[in-house]
C-alpha cells in the first residue's frame, strides 16, 4: 500500500462468550474486515492476529476494538455495525486520533448512542453521522443535507422517539411536501388521509423501526406523534415538540421560512433533504437551497452535510449515487459554451 512492511498485531479479547458474536456466523465478520480493508485476521483462542499494511491493521484493531466494546454493553454486532465500525476508523482523522491515544476515532460512540423501545441502541455508523446526532442533541434546528441512504431522516426519526420517550418533549411531528411539485392533494383519489399517506410513508417506516406497532398507533390516536403535509403547518406554532421535515428540496422558499417560522419554545427542527433530487418545476428555486443562503452563520443553526462516502445502505447505492454524479458532472462540462474566436479568427490564446 505505502511501502511499508506488513504490520502483526495481536488483539486480545476478555471475555471469550462474546467472541462467537463478534466473529460472526462462520467468521463472516471477520471475512467482511478482511475484504473491505486488505488485511488477515487469525483467531486463536481469546486473540486474534491482524496482519497487513499498518495503516490498514491498526484501522482493523480499531474496528475490532469498537466492536467488541459494543458488545460489552450488550448491544449486537451485525453486517451494518462491521461496515459502520470499518467506515469509523479509515475515516479522515482516525489515524491522528489513534496516534494521539484515541480510540481510533476521535469520537466517543457512547456518548451519542440513541436508545428506542424497539431497535434499543442506535449508534452511527460513519463520522458524520456522528456529527449528525451530535449536533440533533445540541441545536435547536439542524439541516441534513445529502444524497440517499445515509440516515438522514432515520436519525432525525430516532432522536424524535428517543425524546418523546424520555418526556424531553411532548411530542413528534413529522412532514413532508406531500406532492414533488406543488402538493396538489385533490387530484389524487381518496379522503385526506388516503391522498397523503402514500408521500408520508417513509416517516411511518421510520417510525415502526423505532417503536412497536401498537406504541405508534395509540400516539397518533393520541396526537403525541402527528404526521402532516407540509400545507398543513401554516398558522401553526409547535412548541415542546420534535419538528421534521423530509425531502425538503422540494419545497419553495415560501413554504420553508413558513415552515421553520413554526418552531415554538421548547421546540426542535430538523430539516432534511438532497439538493441534488429537486423535483420542483423549472425555474423554481428550491427553498432548502433557499434556506442554505440565508441561513448561513445563524445562531443556533446547524448545517450537516453529507456524502456518497456515508451511504450506509447496500453498497451498491454508493457506487449508483457516485455514476449519477459523474454523469451530471459531465453534462455540465458538455452544456458549457465554446470559446469565442477573437478577431483574426482564431480561439482564445
Amino acid at each position: 500500500m505505502n511501502g511499508q512492511p506488513d504490520r502483526r498485531i495481536d488483539v486480545q479479547f476478555e471475555d471469550n462468550r462474546l467472541l462467537p458474536m463478534l466473529y460472526g456466523e462462520h467468521d463472516r465478520h471477520l471475512a467482511r474486515i478482511e475484504t473491505l480493508l486488505g488485511v488477515s485476521l487469525i483467531s486463536r483462542g481469546n486473540t486474534l492476529t491482524v496482519s497487513g499494511p499498518p495503516d490498514a491493521a491498526e484501522a482493523a484493531r480499531a474496528a475490532l476494538d469498537s466492536l467488541y466494546e459494543r458488545l460489552t454493553r450488550g448491544m449486537a454486532v451485525g453486517p451494518g455495525e462491521v461496515d459502520g465500525a470499518v467506515r469509523m476508523a479509515t475515516s479522515p482523522g482516525a489515524e491522528e486520533a489513534r496516534a494521539a491515544g484515541g480510540a481510533g476515532t476521535g469520537i466517543t460512540r457512547a456518548e451519542i448512542t440513541l436508545r428506542t423501545r424497539k431497535r434499543g441502541a442506535i449508534t452511527p455508523r460513519s463520522p458524520m453521522q456522528a456529527a449528525y446526532l451530535q449536533a440533533l442533541a445540541e441545536s435547536e434546528l439542524v439541516f441534513g443535507l445529502g444524497p440517499a441512504g445515509t440516515g438522514k431522516t432515520y436519525l432525525a426519526v430516532a432522536q424524535a422517539v428517543a425524546l418523546l420517550t424520555t418526556g424531553q418533549v411532548d411530542r413528534i411531528v413529522l412532514s413532508r411536501p406531500a406532492v414533488e411539485a406543488g402538493e396538489r392533494l385533490g387530484f389524487l383519489p381518496g379522503d385526506l388521509k388516503e391522498k397523503v399517506d402514500p408521500y408520508l410513508r417513509p416517516l411511518y417506516d421510520a417510525l415502526h423501526d423505532m417503536l412497536p406497532a401498537e406504541q405508534v398507533k395509540k400516539r397518533l390516536e393520541s396526537g403525541e406523534i402527528e404526521i402532516a403535509p407540509l400545507a398543513f403547518m401554516r398558522g401553526r406554532t409547535l412548541g415542546n415538540a420534535f419538528v421534521i421535515l423530509d425531502e425538503a428540496q422540494n419545497t419553495t422558499p415560501m413554504q420553508m421560512k413558513m415552515f421553520l417560522t413554526r418552531l415554538g419554545e421548547g421546540g426542535r427542527m430538523a430539516v432534511t433533504g438532497d439538493i441534488s433530487q429537486i423535483d420542483l418545476p423549472s425555474g423554481t428555486r428550491s427553498g432548502l437551497r433557499d434556506a442554505l443562503d440565508i441561513l448561513n452563520g445563524v445562531e443556533g443553526v446547524r448545517f450537516v452535510h453529507f456524502t456518497d462516502a456515508d451511504v450506509v445502505r447496500h453498497p451498491m447505492v454508493a457506487r449508483i449515487i457516485r455514476a449519477y454524479d459523474r454523469a451530471d458532472a459531465q453534462k455540465l462540462e458538455n452544456a458549457r459554451p465554446a470559446p469565442k474566436p477573437t478577431a483574426n479568427g482564431e480561439g482564445p490564446p
